[in-house]
């Protein structure tokens, strides 16, 4: 049984959704949680009956999100943007690095298609692609270190991979990275709100992340991190009013870039949506990032004993320090998404990748939830 624990009933008071739903989908799009909503209809009101009248409230309320971002990550404020979502943040690098023709960069065979495909098109520009080959996203640090050479500039990796949920050692593939002479690209959706990452002592140079995850936050708002010395690195994509110095002085025309992360903001934030984002980022840092982990762990492991027992085949790698918040399973004779849609009937949200059923609790879920799951799928031992 799912432990009971009076912090999590008051978690789950902060996510409605757990009144109409068994939530097992996180790693696809989560329910936003009720402080993230809270704010986001408070800005709409603002916004609708004020236009402009709270511009500088907005403006005070993007820059409390990047402390609470950047708290997430033990990061400076300084090393933070805030983007519009993962993708955003994955293009800043691969377009915005100096590449020489020559240059080459790695990549992974089954990650999630936007941490591949920008990295595919740098081909125009005679960068390298080399491709390191898993089966179920599992592979060999080994692989990694004899494909890499004096001209890998970017080692592009998942922390968490989305389909079955391995959980990659970054400060290991960091190591190989800088040995190099590399630097490691970390898309970091499927970690970030379940698992702590602290970047002083895991030495990534750049992250990118959406809150519509994990961090129940809603979808168009997200982070990237890029370590200071790199700023000078990464050549923005675009430019404008809000990446200088002297953004909102609109007679002043120097180019003068921020000395910060900010400078990948060109224009208009996304008010709204970064301050949900923020609110739950500070949800999540008032419950505390370690309790959060050793929750979902301990439903992930409760509910693959579960599904073992149904006769599921357990498709992710649970040992220790592989295991994380995505489960996918297999039950023989069952169609993954008939299942899913077997599920959705009975009030349960579950998602399919890479022909297997996929299970991605958070911490506010019970044993209710756990028992509302196995009630809608099938008993094959029976």
């Amino acid at each position: 049984m799912i432990s009971s624990d009076p912090l999590w009933d008051k978690f789950r008071e902060q996510l409605p959704a757990a009144n109409n739903w068994a939530y097992f989908d996180h790693a696809a799009v989560a329910p936003i949680s009720k402080p993230a909503a809270d704010i986001y209809q408070k800005w709409i009101n603002q916004v609708t009956e004020g236009g402009v009248a709270n511009w500088s409230f907005w403006k005070k309320q993007v820059e409390q999100t990047r402390k609470s971002a950047a708290q997430l990550l033990n990061a400076k404020t300084s090393e933070i943007a805030l983007l519009h979502n993962t993708t955003a943040g994955i293009n800043l690098v691969a377009e915005g690095f100096p590449w020489k023709p020559g240059d080459n960069v790695v990549i992974f065979s089954e990650e999630f298609p936007s941490n591949i495909f920008p990295w595919l098109r740098l081909k125009e520009k005679g960068v390298e692609v080399r491709t390191v080959h898993s089966k179920n996203e599992q592979w060999e640090l080994a692989e990694l270190k004899k494909i890499c050479d004096r001209r890998t500039r970017i080692v592009a990796v998942s922390w968490v991979g989305y389909a079955t949920g391995w959980k990659n050692d970054l400060a290991a593939i960091a190591e190989i990275t800088h040995q190099a002479g590399g630097h490691l690209f970390v898309d970091a959706i499927q970690g970030l709100g379940t698992f702590p990452l602290d970047v002083a002592e895991t030495p990534i140079d750049f992250l990118a992340a959406d809150g519509h995850k994990w961090m129940l936050g809603p979808e168009g708002a997200g982070m990237f991190f890029i370590r200071d010395e790199h700023l000078g690195l990464i050549r923005p994509l675009t430019v404008g009013w809000n990446s200088v110095q002297q953004s909102g002085d609109f007679s002043n025309l120097d180019f003068d870039l921020k000395n910060s992360a900010a400078q990948f903001e060109a224009g208009t934030h996304n008010f709204g949506g970064l301050a949900a984002f923020g609110a739950s980022l500070q949800l999540l840092l008032e419950t505390g990032i370690e309790r959060i982990s050793e929750r979902v762990i301990e439903i992930t492991d409760l509910l693959a004993e579960r599904l073992k027992s149904a006769g599921a085949e357990i498709c992710s790698d649970r040992h220790q320090n592989r295991k994380s918040a995505i489960l996918a399973c297999q039950f023989p004779g069952h169609s993954p998404q008939n299942l899913k849609k077997r599920c959705r009937q009975q009030k349960v949200i579950v998602n399919c990748r890479a022909g297997k059923l996929r299970l991605s609790p958070h911490a506010y879920l019970n044993h209710d939830d756990l028992e509302t799951l196995m009630a809608a799928l099938p008993n094959v031992t029976d």
